[in-house]
């Protein structure tokens, strides 16, 4: 497998440095010589080599228009494995493909149904708060469920019951909010980044319920009788929905806490996903979250994978949802198989999302020389996985035998007990 490293100007980074090679594209426009981009590689000091569609003798050059540095991103859609097949749909969108909604204060991203119609079950939004930065007052018809990338942040919310929340919540922490309850969420000293998920793929966040929209809405006579204040009190509120904005970093936690004559929330809407003891196997890890251990979390299920170089998520499928995943870091790619000869490949890096329609096969490869690590999330109050591998260990071996003509030294190496991550032999 290629690697293809990242130069940096000192604040970003980049995959590639591009070349033009022969004349200028104004005198090209007569040269019947091919101009080329040549992605370089900073470590070599060498051009890297621009992949073709070529395999084993099959296909040919592609030296038309095209993305370079695309292809070299997805090697596995430019040439794919000979055991591919099939109308499989695209499965896989990049959030840096997304819209951006610049806001002062933050921003925000999301990947739909729009960006990836296969994706019924859930949708996604990436956003980050400055400092103090605010995702104001809002609620949703969705469950929200949430994993802090970076920095840190102070979650508010109030139940049916006048029961109340407010936590700060750190890297690798979540956290949920049930389906209509309001909420805020607000960046502290040294801002947040993080990814939200809400259970239908038609969500979008820019069409929230908040609070800002409603008083906005609502005439001035009839907030001056719901709230018992003149009207004048309104005069300076927003007059359209104010999303993210920015204010001053809040105090300490104990500053804000509101005390509730109804008491706090009988369920914690946070769960610090890091401090729970992973399942590890050799090539890797899983840490688990659903209602069994998060109760709130009644309609969200995920798991936390860590897959190390060399090692693969095992072959298996889900039998009670579809599977909506995030790529956190590292590279790999996931093969799905759909029945009937269908199966497909995808490259991806951090920041892609991926999914899996119910009850499909599929395996995730790490292909770099880092951990991949990655979240995969269901619509559901449990997670649950069906290993390709257990599942023939514990059934009559003289008929995994027949069916795949498969030698008693093969069945003897299958594996009672469940691996969800494997290393290569």
């Amino acid at each position: 497998m290629e690697h293809f490293p990242f130069i940096e100007d000192g604040q970003h980074a980049y995959p590639f440095m591009y070349a033009i090679i022969g004349r200028s594209l104004c005198a090209a426009a007569h040269d019947e010589r091919r101009i080329e981009l040549n992605p370089y590689d900073s470590r070599t000091q060498q051009p890297a080599r621009i992949p073709q569609p070529i395999r084993d003798g099959e296909g040919a050059p592609d030296n038309g228009p095209r993305n370079v540095m695309l292809d070299m991103q997805n090697p596995n859609l430019l040439v794919p494995p000979v055991t591919d097949n099939g109308l499989i749909p695209n499965l896989r969108f990049s959030f840096s493909n997304a819209h951006m909604q610049l806001n002062e204060g933050g921003w925000s991203r999301e990947v739909t149904i729009r960006e990836l119609p296969i994706a019924t079950t859930l949708a996604g939004v990436n956003m980050a708060l400055t400092p103090g930065g605010v995702r104001e007052l809002h609620w949703h018809q969705q469950a929200e469920w949430a994993y802090m990338l970076l920095g840190s942040a102070r979650v508010t919310s109030v139940d049916q019951d006048g029961r109340n929340f407010i936590a700060d919540i750190n890297p690798g922490d979540l956290w949920y909010f049930p389906p209509g309850l309001p909420h805020s969420i607000q960046g502290l000293e040294n801002g947040c980044e993080f990814l939200l998920v809400f259970d239908d793929g038609h969500f979008s966040d820019l069409n929230t319920l908040s609070i800002s929209d409603w008083f906005a809405h609502t005439p001035k006579e009839v907030l001056s009788a719901n709230f018992g204040v003149p009207a004048a009190e309104f005069e300076r509120i927003p007059g359209d929905q104010v999303y993210i904005y920015q204010d001053k970093v809040p105090g300490p936690i104990e500053c804000q806490a509101v005390s509730s004559p109804y008491g706090i929330v009988p369920l914690p809407f946070k769960y610090e996903l890091l401090a729970q003891k992973p399942l590890k196997t050799p090539g890797g890890s899983v840490r688990i979250v659903d209602s069994t251990n998060f109760p709130v979390a009644k309609q969200i299920a995920a798991a936390l994978v860590e897959i190390e170089p060399g090692a693969m998520r095992e072959l298996h499928w889900h039998p009670n949802n579809d599977e909506w995943q995030y790529y956190l870091s590292g590279s790999g790619r996931m093969t799905v198989f759909g029945a009937n000869g269908n199966a497909r490949t995808f490259d991806f890096r951090a920041g892609d999302v991926g999914y899996v329609p119910f009850a499909f096969g599929h395996y995730i490869q790490n292909t770099g020389d880092t951990t991949l690590w990655f979240l995969e999330m269901f619509k559901s109050d449990r997670f649950q996985d069906v290993s390709l591998n257990q599942w023939m260990a514990l059934t009559p071996h003289q008929l995994v035998e027949s069916n795949l003509n498969v030698t008693p030294e093969f069945i003897s190496k299958l594996r009672k007990e469940k691996w969800p991550v494997v290393k290569y032999p």
